[in-house]
């Protein structure tokens, strides 16, 4: 991946709004780990290692980041009415109760970031979703305002991805008995990792589909008494 040059005063409010441990809309959560962790899934920093390559690359890159690649390119193009259909499409590939909290992580961050926007495809996208003619899930918001900040799609999806493995180790350290020194050392690593993930992801000209599975994912909450697995709820 080409060196990055981010916009300082993007950085700056992408630092603070995906600040796990600040009430800025985000919430803490596993994804997924704690059922591995209980099953003996996860023991160790090399298991928690496989965790994290499982869920970028059976999740993030067939899912989270396919979608919000679409955001930025519908956005460029100013086709509102297409990225509102893409984000419904979006939205009924989740889980009901993971939509329900995606929506309501990213209305909590659009009452941060919805004033003087200057981006006029960017405002009448904010203006849909504070209307309810659009949902406003997590990463339709942030991608959004990542456009509105000039703020590259690269940098977004490292931003957005790191933050959340950030968020996982923090479960880690509750729910487990894995080192925080070698949870550490697993975060630094990650940091070339997702570099190469979102540039061989951006390379490959076979990226438009969009998918929702993950198999450690899946085989873990299948076997789970309380959680469901991801199913179509209509």
């Amino acid at each position: 991946m080409a060196n990055l040059i981010i916009p300082t005063k993007a950085l700056s409010r992408f630092m603070q709004l995906l600040d796990g441990s600040f009430p800025s809309g985000t919430f803490v959560h596993s994804f997924g780990l704690e059922p591995h962790v209980v099953l003996g899934k996860v023991t160790n920093i090399s298991d928690l290692e496989l965790y994290f390559d499982c869920l970028i690359e059976d999740q993030y890159l067939k899912l989270e980041f396919a979608f919000a690649l679409r955001c930025f390119d519908l956005l460029a193009q100013g086709k509102l009415k297409e990225l509102i259909t893409e984000e419904n499409k979006f939205s009924a590939m989740l889980s009901f109760e993971f939509a329900q909290a995606s929506e309501t992580i990213g209305h909590n961050y659009l009452k941060h970031i919805h004033h003087n926007v200057m981006n006029s495809v960017v405002k009448e996208f904010f203006d849909a979703i504070i209307q309810h003619q659009s949902i406003g899930n997590e990463i339709a918001v942030l991608s959004a305002y990542a456009v509105e900040m000039k703020l590259d799609c690269p940098s977004f999806l490292l931003l957005w991805s790191k933050k959340n493995l950030i968020n996982i180790a923090g479960a880690v350290l509750k729910i487990s008995r894995i080192k925080p020194s070698d949870v550490q050392k697993l975060l630094f690593k990650y940091d070339d990792k997702l570099c190469q993930h979102i540039s061989n992801y951006l390379d490959n000209e076979e990226v438009n589909s969009i998918m929702n599975f993950n198999p450690l994912f899946e085989q873990v909450i299948y076997q789970h008494l309380d959680l469901e697995p991801k199913l179509f709820m209509t």
